[in-house]
């Protein structure tokens, strides 16, 4: 069977993928500083930059997100929960953050960090819809709203940071592989 036939550079972008979401068990446990710090922003965008076929690139991060999801969620709450509540805006932000790798060309540092920025700021306002629309902490007034993405500001800074931190890695990591294995270039 031939190279082509296998397709070795979406089986590493893959596996590349689920290796970062793994990293979301290391800091299980209570809400902390370190809350929303994950790879979920950069495998997002990861995945819309590095797949050619765009069927994957949604498909490949949005379902990594849901499996951990379910496993997350399942470790804070000891219930198997597939849909929680903001589940539509949480994975509609994700989409998004797809779209924005998609969009990334030539990737390098700027490009990146561009995206990065990009996809937190489309997150901290599709996310914090649901909190204002569907909970009882805010008004349902335009003031509410702001109340609730200023509430989120720490939580989208550690969104940020992770986006940063992972993106190096997958990024770098992806392109360093890249120069030395040719097999994982892009054709075409």
């Amino acid at each position: 069977m031939s190279l082509n036939k296998i397709n070795l550079r979406n089986w590493v972008l893959v596996f590349i993928i689920i290796a970062a979401a793994a990293t979301r068990f290391i800091f299980l446990g209570q809400q902390t500083v370190l809350s929303n710090f994950t790879p979920i922003g950069a495998i997002a965008l990861f995945g819309g930059t590095y797949f050619t076929d765009k069927y994957k690139a949604y498909l490949v991060p949005i379902l990594t997100l849901l499996v951990s999801d379910v496993f997350v969620t399942y470790t804070y709450t000891g219930q198997w929960t597939l849909f929680y509540s903001g589940f539509f805006w949480v994975y509609a932000s994700f989409a998004f953050m797809v779209f924005i790798g998609s969009r990334i060309k030539k990737v390098n540092a700027g490009s990146v960090l561009l995206g990065a920025l990009a996809s937190v700021l489309v997150h901290w306002i599709i996310t914090d819809i649901q909190p204002w629309l569907a909970g009882t902490m805010y008004n349902k007034d335009i003031t509410g709203y702001y109340q609730s993405l200023i509430a989120a500001i720490p939580f989208e800074r550690n969104l940020l940071l992770g986006n940063l931190v992972y993106g190096a890695i997958l990024y770098g990591g992806f392109e360093l592989a890249q120069a030395r294995f040719t097999v994982l270039k892009r054709v075409g």
